[in-house]
């Protein structure tokens, strides 16, 4: 979730320039970067609760902690809700859940000593306020009625708006992490291979990171439970994109789909103004009973786009949005996946091969199975653990072929071993939490804070 709106831009007085804006997003190779964005959840070590956003060791604290790293305040009523320091910045989710959006960086070398250097000023002011950090796709412990919830205006209106349009919107708000990339197109046909090739293998990934095996203390019978989630969240802007898939589609084909997803809020003088359920159609034509004939600015539409949430998201980049939040090595690994894919053209097109045919039916049937069987799940005359390994790889040699050293010479393929080694043993990371659960952890999750911390 973002840091507070601005209430800024051009107006705009007809959907081409919607389009445009998306357009406008493309990139010659050489200006292509990686964007790396995770979640983690925080809770204080006396007790393993989640962190308020008040108090000596509460997640306002935290972020005055950061600071002195150069870190600089967002305040929104009074409440700093954010850090920004140059293109990066650190926000809350509604639950508390602190994510560090990284800047863009030409290379994964780079995004993995970003993601260090961020853990290690975590890890510093926590030891100073007696908090922990992990990253798993769920919350394992804690129901959402002990979750507390974050002072920012926009997760007020949506948490008002989310049980109206699904069971487990407030769980997704509230109680799940993940790890996404955004990547860099070049132009219109480049983002539609890249998009279609994202929306069929993002299964793949959520297998590979399944990571979200326990709700309320137990077992809740999924891999990824959070990946669950987002089917029962809000079927108007969730999901896989099927139309992504037809003849045609392209920048404009989504502003149509975009224009059609409920707005939550019009961010106007420092204010946000609750339209949930509102059309961003209507208020295009001046009629909003919120905002009566008064039409969008091109930071609406912007507002807009970051409240849609399918598994690929487009802005002015492409989101990879499946995989469930982790420890520090699956965090340089979700890039590595879909760098290694989309950015070399070869594995491009072999990755485009492999998808080419699947009929929407096989789609959706990985992205309904895969939530609850992982690797295990059924993929043609094998497993989605064969799928993984070929998929696999592909990236490790569009990786090998990007030819993007470290100052010791190596490759980015290295970034891939744990995925490597996940699915050449077909145990995934939610099959080694369970075996610890029946076994060592005598079916309690507490050991998951301890063990698995940051």
């Amino acid at each position: 979730m973002s840091a507070p709106a601005s209430s800024r831009g051009e107006p705009i007085t007809e959907c081409r320039q919607l389009a445009g804006w998306l357009e406008a997003g493309g990139k010659p190779k050489p200006a292509w970067r990686i964007g790396t964005e995770h979640e983690k959840f925080a809770y204080r070590l006396s007790d393993l609760r989640p962190l308020p956003f008040e108090g000596p060791d509460g997640i306002g604290a935290l972020l005055r902690g950061l600071t002195r790293f150069g870190w600089q305040e967002v305040v929104e009523d009074g409440n700093l809700i954010a850090l920004t320091k140059g293109a990066a910045n650190i926000s809350l989710e509604p639950g508390g859940q602190v994510e560090l959006s990284g800047a863009p960086l030409e290379s994964l070398h780079q995004t993995c000593a970003e993601v260090n250097e961020h853990l290690d000023q975590v890890r510093t002011i926590n030891q100073e306020l007696g908090i922990g950090m992990i990253g798993l796709g769920m919350q394992p412990k804690w129901p959402r009625d002990q979750i507390p919830w974050m002072p920012k205006a926009r997760y007020r209106i949506m948490g008002r708006y989310m049980p109206t349009r699904g069971n487990l919107g407030l769980d997704m708000m509230t109680r799940t992490c993940t790890v996404q990339v955004n990547l860099d197109f070049a132009d219109e046909a480049d983002m539609v291979r890249k998009f279609r090739v994202g929306l069929a293998l993002q299964p793949v990934a959520t297998a590979l990171f399944a990571n979200s095996p326990f709700t309320d203390g137990k077992p809740n019978g999924f891999q990824s439970f959070r990946s669950q989630i987002w089917t029962d969240t809000d079927s108007d802007r969730c999901g896989d994109l099927p139309f992504v898939f037809e003849d045609g589609f392209g920048y404009e084909r989504y502003v149509d789909y975009a224009l059609d997803v409920p707005m939550y809020f019009v961010y106007r003088d420092g204010r946000y103004i609750d339209v949930a359920g509102r059309s961003f159609r209507a208020f295009m034509a001046g009629k909003l009973p919120e905002l009566p004939g008064e039409r969008p600015l091109m930071t609406d539409w912007t507002d807009h786009l970051t409240t849609l949430f399918p598994e690929v998201r487009l802005k002015r980049f492409l989101e990879m949005r499946g995989a469930d939040g982790g420890p520090w090595r699956r965090l340089c690994a979700l890039p590595a996946l879909w760098v290694g894919l989309l950015y070399d053209a070869d594995a491009l097109d072999a990755a485009w091969t492999l998808v080419r045919d699947w009929t929407p039916a096989e789609r959706a049937q990985l992205r309904r199975d895969v939530p609850r069987l992982g690797l295990a799940t059924p993929w043609r005359d094998g497993t989605v653990q064969t799928l993984a390994q070929e998929v696999l790889e592909i990236a490790r040699l569009g990786l090998r072929r990007r030819a993007q050293g470290d100052s010791g010479g190596s490759n980015e393929t290295g970034f891939l071993d744990p995925l490597i080694a996940i699915a050449r043993s077909g145990m995934t990371p939610a099959d080694e939490l369970l075996e610890r659960f029946h076994g060592a952890w005598k079916e309690s999750v507490d050991p998951v804070f301890t063990e698995y911390a940051y």
